[in-house]
C-alpha cells in the first residue's frame, strides 16, 4: 500500500479540530487513507454513505443518526447526505473535544454546496490529490520547503521515464495498472462514470455531452488562461452555462484554477486566472494521448508539462501545510513566469517550464522581471526542463531537471 503525506497533516489537524474535512476527486484514496487512520489507531469507525443502508439511516433521521455515532468515526462521502451537518454542528457545540470526526467528500463542500457553513471553526479541511511523483516512489518530496528557504539541491537525474509519468497521472488504480492498455482502460471507465452518470448527483445537468465536451476542450488547453468567452464560442455553449460547467468541474475536483498574482507596481497585469487539470493522466485520456503523439506535438507536450509541474506544486503546498498560495503571472507587456509561489510571510519562489532539454538566457527573462519586482523577498527562480543538470543561470536563479521536484529528499 502507498504512503500518503497527507496523513501526517490530517492527523495533526484533529488534535486541532473536533471535525477534519478531507476532500478530493472520486478514487484518488480518500477512503483508504481514512482507514490507515483506524488501523494505526486514530479512529474507531467507518461509516460509508456509497452503502444503501448506511445512506437510507442518515437520510431518514439525519439529528439520530448523528447522535448515536461513536466518537472516533470516519462519515465517508459526506456530500451525498449534506442534512447531516447542522446535527453534528449540534453535537459538537455540546462536545467540544477534538479529533471526534473525519468526513471525506467527493464534491467540494463548501464551494459547491456551502455544507460546510454549519461547521465553521470546528472543522480542519484538507484536499487529497492524486498519488505524488514521490508517493508513487516512496520518497518524502522536500523541493519546495527548501526552495521557499532559497534552498536548491544539485540534483542530476535521468529523464528517460519523464513522459510515461505524465500520460500515466497519479490515480492509484492508473499508477498500480499492470500495463499501459489497462491503465487506459481504466481511466476511460472513471472518466465516463464522473461525466455521464455521477455528476447528475451534484447539479443538474440537462446536456452532458455539453458537459464533455468542455472538459476536453479544457483538457486541450491545460495549463493556459481560462477564456471563457473563447470556450463558449468554440464548444457552442452559452456563457452563463459554461461558467456553470465550470465551477461544477472544479467542486468535482477536476479543474483548479490559478489565480494571477499581483502587486502594486505601476506595470499593468493581466489577472484572468490559469485553469489545471487536476491530474495529467486524466488529461491524457480525455485527449486520447500517449507518450508518443506528445513527444510529436511540441504544443501539447509544453502544456502537459507544465501541468505535471503545477500539480505536483499544488501537492507539496498541501502535504507540507504550510501557508503558501499557487499564482501566475503575466503583465501586458509581455512578461511571464509560469507559477509564482508565495507564503504568508512574503516570501516568493518563481517557476517556469520549459519541455525541452536546451535552455538560454533568455528563458530566465520572466523570472528575472519578477525576482526585480519582488526585489528582497526572492527566494529563488527555477526553471524546470527536461535536461538532467542543475545549472546556475544568475543570482538566486537556476535550472533544474523536473525530476528534482521528487529527487529533492
Amino acid at each position: 500500500m502507498l504512503e500518503r503525506w497527507l496523513t501526517e497533516r490530517v492527523v495533526s489537524l484533529m488534535s486541532v479540530f473536533p471535525v477534519v474535512m478531507l476532500q478530493g476527486a472520486r478514487q484518488v484514496g480518500k477512503t483508504t487513507l481514512a482507514q490507515q487512520l483506524i488501523t494505526r489507531g486514530y479512529l474507531k469507525h467507518y461509516y460509508s454513505f456509497d452503502d444503501p443502508a448506511t445512506l437510507e439511516a442518515a437520510t431518514s433521521d439525519p439529528a439520530g443518526f448523528i447522535e448515536t455515532l461513536p466518537p472516533g468515526s470516519v462519515l465517508d462521502e459526506v456530500q451525498r447526505v449534506p442534512e447531516v451537518l447542522l446535527p453534528l454542528k449540534a453535537r459538537i457545540d455540546r462536545e467540544r473535544e477534538v479529533g471526534q470526526f473525519v468526513l471525506t467528500g467527493s464534491a467540494n463542500p463548501i464551494a459547491r454546496f456551502r455544507m460546510g457553513e454549519p461547521l465553521v471553526g470546528r472543522m480542519g479541511a484538507v484536499t487529497l490529490y492524486p498519488l505524488s511523483q514521490g508517493e508513487q516512489v516512496g520518497k518524502r518530496e522536500r523541493w519546495l520547503e527548501q526552495a521557499l528557504q532559497g534552498q536548491i539541491l544539485h540534483v542530476e537525474a535521468e529523464q528517460d521515464n519523464l513522459w510515461e509519468r505524465v500520460v500515466k497521472g497519479g490515480y492509484p488504480n492508473a499508477v498500480l495498472a499492470p500495463a499501459p492498455p489497462a491503465r487506459t482502460e481504466w481511466l476511460n471507465g472513471y472518466l465516463d462514470t464522473l461525466l455521464t452518470r455521477e455528476v447528475r448527483e451534484l447539479a443538474e445537468v440537462q446536456q452532458v455531452s455539453e458537459l464533455v465536451l468542455l472538459t476536453r476542450l479544457l483538457a486541450a488547453n491545460s495549463a493556459q488562461l481560462l477564456n471563457q468567452a473563447s470556450l463558449s464560442r468554440e464548444c457552442g455553449i452559452p456563457q452563463t452555462t459554461l461558467r456553470r460547467y465550470v465551477s461544477l468541474l472544479e467542486a468535482m475536483f477536476l479543474l483548479t484554477r490559478v489565480p494571477a498574482w499581483y502587486t502594486n507596481i505601476s506595470q499593468r497585469l493581466l489577472k484572468t486566472p490559469k485553469i489545471l487539470l487536476n491530474d495529467t493522466g486524466i488529461t491524457c485520456a480525455l485527449l486520447d494521448v500517449d507518450e508518443n503523439r506528445l513527444l510529436q506535438d511540441p504544443l501539447l507536450r509544453g502544456r502537459m508539462l507544465e501541468n505535471f509541474v503545477g500539480m505536483e506544486l499544488l501537492k507539496q503546498i498541501e502535504f507540507t501545510g504550510q501557508r503558501v498560495r499557487l499564482y501566475h503571472f503575466r503583465t501586458a507587456s509581455g512578461h511571464e513566469v509560469d507559477f509564482v509561489l508565495e507564503k504568508a510571510s512574503g516570501e516568493v519562489v518563481g517557476v517556469e517550464v520549459k519541455a525541452s532539454s536546451r535552455l538560454d538566457a533568455d528563458d530566465f527573462r520572466g523570472l528575472r522581471f519578477l525576482q526585480s519586482v519582488v526585489r528582497e523577498r526572492w527566494q529563488v527562480g527555477v526553471v524546470f526542463y527536461t535536461g538532467t543538470k542543475t545549472l546556475p543561470f544568475g543570482e538566486r536563479l537556476w535550472a533544474q531537471p523536473v525530476s528534482a521536484l521528487w529527487e529533492t529528499v
